[in-house]
């Protein structure tokens, strides 16, 4: 812990050591120490943390990996890379309690960064490959972006000009690159965007799709060598 820490950070940090040391089950510490946080970004050993997309969906994974590297060695390392990889706890935690343990406001923006980040991303992979299907039926078979396409069927038009407009909105400079951390709140900010645009039924209808993809993928996650099974949350 910096000497810079917040009150709040400390307070999370100190828990979670001290839920460790008295055996309670890592997963339950970590997410007892996840209720207690409240600092929605900050700059730590040189990187920058958004744990809050928007200020309302909540990266629950990246504020785990920021609490794990506070207490190395008191979590498992392979279980501890298997939660910051697949978000999947070991199969001995109650899944059951993953709710109450992080709270009603957090479990909220758990919510959000899941059907706004997580399923929109699974969508928008559906999509391109829906596309991508098509134009292969219809024997084009040379082309590999099908991304534009697919973003104009979701969002009403191509990636490029959506980022654009996010970017001069969100005051971040229109550069080639973009980070894990804006591409998290553009996949957030077309997510919204989405919500607004379309009516309720083809709302459900793209969720569905997104998370039918979702399924898939984990699916064959497990079926890869070492994938096993475990609790989803």
């Amino acid at each position: 812990m910096s000497a810079s820490a917040t009150v709040e950070e400390q307070t999370a940090v100190g828990h979670l050591r001290e839920a460790l040391a008295g055996g309670t089950p890592w997963p339950a510490a970590l997410l007892e120490a996840m209720a207690l946080w409240t600092t929605p970004r900050e700059t730590y050993r040189g990187r920058s943390y958004n744990y809050f997309v928007a200020g309302e969906a909540f990266d629950w994974l990246t504020l785990a990996e920021r609490l794990c590297s506070e207490v190395a060695g008191l979590v498992p390392e392979r279980e501890r890379e298997e939660l910051l990889f697949t978000g999947r706890f070991p199969p001995s935690f109650d899944r059951t309690s993953f709710k109450r343990l992080l709270g009603v406001e957090k479990y909220r923006g758990y919510l959000n960064y899941y059907y706004g980040v997580t399923v929109e991303e699974a969508l928008q992979l559906a999509t391109e490959l829906e596309v991508m299907k098509r134009h292969a039926s219809n024997g084009v078979r040379y082309r590999d972006d099908f991304t534009d396409e697919a973003f104009g069927k979701l969002y009403g038009e191509p990636r490029a000009a959506l980022l654009r407009r996010f970017r001069e909105e969100a005051g971040y400079a229109d550069i080639p690159s973009i980070s894990i951390a804006e591409s998290r709140e553009f996949t957030y900010s077309l997510f919204k965007h989405r919500l607004q645009v379309r009516d309720k039924a083809r709302i459900a209808s793209d969720t569905r799709k997104g998370l039918e993809q979702l399924r898939r993928m984990r699916d064959a996650a497990r079926r890869a060598p070492g994938g096993g099974k475990r609790p989803e949350h």
